[in-house]
């Protein structure tokens, strides 16, 4: 019976680079969003300020 051989090396690195793609999943996963969802989020969040600011009530002596 002979084992087969196996660069250490090799098979150090290619588990080092599959536990790194296993965090980058739970990271993508956790804090991944799209450009297009970033912006997006960003564009309603404008539109909701400006709606809000379009509702606001001056008072008589000028402040807001």
């Amino acid at each position: 019976m002979t084992a087969d051989i196996v660069n250490l090396r090799r098979a150090r690195k290619a588990r080092v680079r599959r536990e790194k793609e296993a965090q980058a999943q739970v990271n993508r996963a956790a804090f991944g969003r799209t450009k297009i969802e970033q912006e997006l989020g960003d564009a309603r969040k404008q539109l909701d300020a400006a709606k809000l600011d379009a509702h606001k009530r001056e008072r008589p002596d000028g402040s807001s």
